[in-house]
């Protein structure tokens, strides 16, 4: 049986900063961001290092205290920031929020998929299908509509996908073919394999732990085997990608990537697996914050 091929050893995709956005310094469990006009610390406990520019964090518009869970907490503000404003990536135009959870209703490490994603799906041509799971607030789904997809953007929430329409109105794709769909993300595969649905490509971006519209419980590495192989079963004939992404402590691109080479066992292609890294300004420090494994036909 034709297998896809494992790449030998590990990718690092190494994000660093564009116009509205910057990881400034890091150090002491904390990174100091840029998101447009606004500086912000946030928690993150593997910058075991030491900061560089105390002064900047002093001067900080807002810092997220955690409270119990690595998520939760409070926000302080210095002065009053707007609740919403605008940001870009590229062609790309999105809001950024003070949200409860620490994150600022995007994830920027994640613009090496995005750059990955646009290449991608251009190298394509037509409009291929493709489906966006736990799409959150569509960054990634814009990225590839934008670059002439059919996107499928698909989450539990539906505040993160009202925040998404948003970001296509922004981004004037509001008539681009998206469909916006607010449903647990396991329950939607499960219905489109029965339905015969097909996607040239699969965008797969699961939480450690969520909870879907009609209170259906995600948990990461319970959960995602049987999910990959329903994805599996959702590419076309045609197909050319499917992108794993994770945020756990407990999981590796190792361990993504062997997922992948099981379930798409007779496909052939190649897995690239590895980590997703924020660089500081400097360009002297990084930090890894997801891991990844990406099939490409």
């Amino acid at each position: 049986m034709t297998r896809p091929a494992v790449a030998d050893a590990p990718s690092l995709m190494r994000t660093t900063g564009w116009a509205d956005y910057a990881l400034l310094d890091s150090g002491d469990g904390r990174k100091l961001e840029r998101y447009g006009p606004y500086t912000v610390v946030r928690p993150e406990p593997q910058c075991l290092w030491s900061p560089r520019r105390p002064d900047d964090w002093a001067r900080a518009d807002a810092v997220f205290d955690p409270e119990g869970d690595e998520d939760a907490g409070r926000w302080r503000f210095r002065g009053k920031p707007k609740e919403s404003w605008p940001l870009a990536w590229g062609k790309v135009r999105f809001l950024g929020r003070f949200t409860a959870f620490r994150h600022l209703a995007f994830f920027p490490e994640q613009a090496a998929n995005w750059t990955w994603l646009d290449q991608t799906v251009r190298g394509i041509g037509g409009q291929p299908k493709v489906l966006n799971l736990f799409g959150y607030t569509g960054v990634a789904s814009l990225v590839c509509a934008a670059a002439g997809a059919a996107v499928t953007h698909v989450d539990a929430s539906k505040k993160a996908v009202g925040w998404a329409r948003e970001n296509a109105a922004l981004s004037g794709l509001e008539q681009a073919p998206i469909r916006w769909i607010t449903e647990d993300a396991k329950r939607y595969v499960q219905r489109e394999v029965r339905r015969g649905s097909r996607y040239e490509g699969i965008i797969l971006d699961p939480p450690k732990y969520g909870r879907g519209p009609a209170g259906e419980v995600w948990r990461l590495l319970e959960d995602l085997p049987e999910l990959s192989a329903l994805c599996a079963e959702l590419l076309s004939d045609n197909a050319r990608f499917l992108l794993l992404n994770a945020y756990a402590e407990r999981i590796s691109g190792a361990a993504l990537a062997s997922l992948l080479a099981e379930r798409l066992a007779g496909r052939g292609g190649r897995i690239d697996w590895g980590e997703l890294a924020l660089v500081e300004a400097s360009g002297e420090r990084q930090v890894g914050l997801s891991f990844f494994a990406r099939w490409s036909a």
